[in-house]
């Protein structure tokens, strides 16, 4: 196999939930060797599932949240089966270590003596209050990179606040913008566009800091904000206030630039295509795929202008014509005009597409806890260093012995203290729910 781009270099994961996952996860799929740092004796909120211990009767109720678990089942360890936490858990170790406690602590420090990367997502606080903060860390390993995910940064009033992909979402604006002119926020569903922005961000930047670390010898700290990252993404609608003190309002699937633009629906039950006209040369092919409806000659339909001008009727006219084709076929039909269209997939539709499936992106996973399933694949096809999933999600302090003997340097002695002392193992304590 050949060798991979970070093959050589060492990453600590200790966070909540996605952000930190995320980021250290693409890490690992491109060779590093990623170390996440868990606790037998606390579960850090959305974790490993919503609680250690769910009920069939809580995972039914709340499988839209959670991703759900094979077959519906908890299982005999719940916190190896929640597909959220195993969606970004490949290609990484697990060790457990209680970092409320000085000895737990101190194993930790240990660990980052031997540690190119850290990566972290809780709150500010939570690292200087633990002894764990860069400055802190720095003494230990003076050149180590820390990657922290602050909601609001780690400056300025907002700082120690907690918060979740949806209250950063209200907070920068994006819930006022991605709703429909007819209803209220209230009505919008969650997003957490940031939890998959901001480990991006994270991730490049940590290997921007290796490479000035190659040149330089020195580390830094990389703060990684959720909010800077996700307002870079409304550009537009900020600097259209910045220059025109206008406030951009919700306009549903419809565009400022043109018509058509919208989602449409196709024959059969919840069954929709999306389609895109940005020119007149689009619009008069589309017109040729309906036959040139006599509807469409009307002047109201006449020019770009026009059309955006009285989209509502023109989107009435689209939908009668595309409830008559199936959505494959037609977004087909459309493609081979060069107009932008593609059928809505569902997640059966998406495992069963013939082009994901000609690109192996679904990568076939064996799993103790979970059985055989496939999961989503690499998000980079390389040439010369070929990616894929190398180990399964892990499970919960499955590679204790190998990080505390091989990498840290534990005695078998010192190995046994730790178990008894409850930092090492493979189950929440009884006490966790």
């Amino acid at each position: 196999m050949p060798r991979l781009p970070l093959q050589d270099i060492r990453v600590v994961e200790i966070g909540v939930a996605q952000t930190a996952a995320f980021a250290a996860m693409l890490l690992a799929d491109l060779g590093a060797e990623v170390i996440r740092v868990e606790s037998t004796s606390y579960l850090p909120p959305g974790t490993r599932g919503v609680v250690a211990r769910p009920s069939k009767e809580m995972i039914a109720g709340q499988v839209a949240f959670t991703g759900g678990y094979p077959d519906g089942e908890p299982g005999k360890r719940p916190w190896n089966r929640w597909a959220n936490f195993n969606s970004t858990s490949r290609n990484k170790l697990s060790m457990t270590v209680d970092l409320k406690r000085p000895r737990g602590l101190e194993i930790f420090k240990r660990l980052i003596k031997v540690t190119d990367v850290l990566f972290e997502n809780n709150a500010p606080a939570t690292m200087e209050k633990l002894g764990a903060a860069y400055e802190d860390l720095v003494k230990i390993k003076p050149n180590i990179i820390m990657v922290r995910f602050p909601g609001f940064g780690l400056k300025g009033p907002y700082a120690n606040w907690r918060s979740h992909g949806n209250q950063i979402d209200a907070v920068i604006g994006h819930e006022l913008l991605r709703g429909y002119p007819d209803l209220d926020p209230t009505s919008s569903t969650s997003v957490f566009v940031t939890d998959c922005v901001c480990p991006a961000h994270g991730a490049f930047a940590a290997i921007m800091a290796l490479h000035y670390r190659n040149q330089t010898g020195h580390g830094q700290l990389i703060e990684a904000c959720a909010t800077d990252t996700g307002l870079c993404l409304l550009g537009e609608a900020l600097m259209d206030y910045s220059m025109n003190q206008r406030i951009q309002k919700t306009i549903g699937n419809q565009s400022p630039w043109g018509a058509v633009q919208g989602c449409y629906p196709c024959k059969g039950e919840d069954r929709w295509i999306t389609i895109s006209i940005v020119s007149d040369k689009e619009w008069k092919s589309l017109c040729r795929v309906m036959d040139d409806s006599s509807w469409s000659q009307q002047d109201m339909f006449g020019d770009s202008f026009s059309r955006w001008k009285n989209q509502d009727k023109l989107n009435v006219y689209i939908s009668a014509w595309t409830k008559q084709h199936e959505q494959q076929a037609l977004m087909l039909l459309l493609q081979k005009e060069g107009i932008s269209a593609g059928a809505v997939l569902d997640q059966r539709d998406a495992y069963n597409d013939p082009h994901f499936r000609e690109r192996k992106f679904f990568e076939k996973v064996e799993h103790e806890d979970c059985g055989i399933h496939r999961y989503p694949g690499m998000l980079w096809k390389l040439s010369e260093t070929p990616v894929g999933i190398r180990k399964p999600p892990i499970r919960l302090g499955e590679d204790n012995e190998y990080i505390y003997k091989g990498v840290i340097g534990i005695s078998d002695e010192e190995y046994a203290e730790l178990e008894k002392e409850g930092h090492i193992g493979m189950d929440f304590i009884p006490e966790i729910l």
